[in-house]
């Protein structure tokens, strides 16, 4: 198992050991203690099945309930990006995108911390997520994916994105409205 850190901090690009012969393949994605140093516990499973043009996103849980997540793809393939919120962080703001596909053996870890969203290329995409933390509806947040602040540079136009992502409130608006439930 390969790892290499991505420019955004605490981000892992991780290339899984491929097996192939005749039958097919095998890939080992992840093994715990590969993150062990990180101290990092998958407590949640999810998969999402979207067809090709779907956008999802800019996801994530906010506060106590932050997940770090480790994305992959089952079939098909995807634009995976992450985008920094942590205002402490050097890379506050800026994102990262790496293509996914499956049966590549590639998968991104994103630390709690950073919103998370994907494109789908190809006619289908399974995406699996092991998450750090179960998810928490109380917590749950986003950002909007086409925010020009943001800059994120999409392959293409979504064909499809659902309403309550569309509806989203651009970074700033996120951030002007955490700030004002900080000072309540």
């Amino acid at each position: 198992m390969d790892l290499r850190e991505g420019t955004l901090p605490g981000l892992l690009h991780i290339r899984g050991a491929i097996h192939a012969d005749e039958r097919g393949s095998f890939i080992e994605f992840w093994r715990e203690s590969a993150f062990s140093p990180q101290g990092t516990r998958f407590l949640q499973d999810n998969v999402s099945r979207s067809v090709r043009g779907v956008l999802r996103g800019l996801h994530f849980q906010a506060g106590a309930h932050a997940q770090g997540k480790l994305v992959t793809v089952l079939a098909g393939s995807i634009f995976d990006v992450a985008v920094d919120l942590r205002p402490e962080s050097p890379a506050f703001r800026r994102w990262e995108a790496a293509t996914l596909s499956g049966c590549d053996g590639q998968a991104l870890y994103l630390p709690p911390g950073l919103a998370h969203g994907f494109q789908v290329s190809s006619a289908e995409a399974v995406v699996l997520y092991k998450c750090t933390a179960e998810y928490e509806p109380a917590a749950e947040r986003g950002i909007r994916w086409d925010d020009p602040e943001l800059g994120i540079a999409w392959p293409f136009r979504p064909e499809l994105v659902s309403s309550r992502d569309a509806a989203l409130p651009s970074l700033r608006d996120w951030l002007a409205t955490e700030r004002e439930g900080e000072g309540a």
